[in-house]
């Protein structure tokens, strides 16, 4: 135990001496609070007035004559479109656009602008279309209902717990944010940990270094200390950014407020966080000694861990498919699935409830992985660790771990 405990203490010293780590740790939660000063410092300096902008219009239909000022945009109008055209040389106008005689068939309005574009700018467009329509509907309808074509709906979804009261976490895109951030650092901090244990384990076997330490030390109690220095590196990481989530989020609503102020953590999100990465950096971890027993040298073992850790991030590839059907059959696989289920379980808490059953039967399941895994881990250790100059087939592997 006591061996075990000092390859424990040296392999955490080492992790977090390491530039990458310290990098991985603070940079989030540095780069979330300079984020809110900058808004601060920005909000609170003067802001300069809005640019005036004039935006001439040919009227072929008639009667588009009033509603021409509208915030920072005035709509001139001109009689002909060749009019239009030598203000725009002038830079009279910043652009213009003609109501055709058949608009009212046709819907077409004609902009033309000296100006290369992807789209046309969200300002310009509102403009026009309150223009169009504001003119179309003047004399013929209240201008109270105007408002209401203009701006029909604005509807607020409100979730209710199982009794009919307003539940305490509310939905909406806003509550996405965190978990998902928390999804791409989780999946980091499990790669780079399990990384570091494949590096450290290669990198002995290659230098031969291993002799030495097997000299002195079992088999199970290197791993064992590895596996726990390294994974207690990994758990510092996550916990430090457990605690600063809640008081950043604090600070971001209160000194942004508006959208920032509507988010809500999901229930047990921070405590499953630590959970999550306990258990996916344990089957990461145990997976990352048996390739590291089997490789001869650390470029192939980062080669086959690759093919394993890509499914840690894989999650993150279809957030725009999971925002909208979090609940499909697919992603309740893969919240199961032991090599996905830690960031995509972290992700479908953000966007929906995710049923008690699956985050238990996930769990089991990662227990059960990790379990079968630490099994065959140690045995390649003991058979193949000081192996050295080639790889073993797959046929001798299964071999070897049927004890034959």
């Amino acid at each position: 135990m006591h061996k075990t405990f000092l390859i424990l203490r040296y392999e955490f010293g080492q992790t977090v001496k390491r530039k990458g780590f310290i990098a991985l740790t603070i940079i989030p939660p540095l780069l979330g609070l300079i984020g809110i000063g900058v808004y601060q410092g920005v909000s609170g300096a003067a802001q300069p007035p809005p640019e005036a902008i004039s935006i001439g219009y040919v009227d072929e239909v008639g009667g588009f004559d009033q509603f021409t000022e509208q915030e920072n945009i005035t709509l001139a109008p001109y009689p002909t479109e060749a009019s239009a055209v030598q203000a725009l040389i002038n830079k009279e106008i910043k652009e213009y656009f003609v109501i055709p005689a058949d608009f009212i068939d046709s819907g077409v309005i004609e902009r033309y602008t000296t100006r290369r574009e992807l789209d046309t700018p969200g300002a310009t467009r509102n403009a026009i279309n309150y223009f169009i329509s504001t003119n179309l509907l003047a004399g013929k309808v209240p201008e109270s209902t105007i408002v209401r074509i203009e701006t029909p709906l604005n509807l607020v979804t409100t979730k209710l717990t199982e009794t009919g009261e307003v539940a305490p976490d509310q939905g909406g895109l806003a509550n996405f944010i965190i978990p998902a951030a928390f999804s791409l650092l989780l999946a980091l901090s499990l790669i780079f940990a399990s990384t570091y244990l494949l590096r450290s384990l290669s990198e002995e076997k290659e230098t031969r270094l291993m002799e030495i330490l097997l000299s002195s030390v079992s088999p199970r109690q290197l791993l064992s200390g590895k596996l726990l220095g390294l994974g207690a590196a990994g758990l510092l990481q996550v916990v430090v950014w457990v605690v600063l989530i809640p008081p950043l989020l604090g600070l971001a609503s209160s000194s942004i407020g508006g959208f920032v102020s509507t988010i809500q953590l999901p229930a047990n999100f921070l405590a499953l966080g630590i959970v999550y990465f306990i258990l996916g950096y344990s089957l990461f971890a145990v997976l990352s000694a048996g390739v590291a027993a089997i490789s001869p040298n650390v470029r192939e073992a980062q080669g086959i861990a690759s093919t394993y850790s890509m499914f840690a991030v894989a999650p993150l590839w279809f957030m725009s498919l999971l925002m909208f059907a979090p609940n499909n059959p697919v992603w309740t696989g893969l919240s199961i699935f032991p090599f996905t289920a830690p960031t995509l379980i972290m992700l479908r808490l953000g966007v929906s409830d995710v049923p008690t059953w699956q985050i238990a039967t996930s769990i089991a399941v990662l227990c059960l992985c990790i379990f079968g895994g630490l099994l065959l881990a140690a045995k390649l250790l003991r058979t193949y660790l000081l192996m050295y100059g080639r790889r073993p087939n797959l046929r001798e592997i299964t071999r070897s771990l049927r004890g034959r």
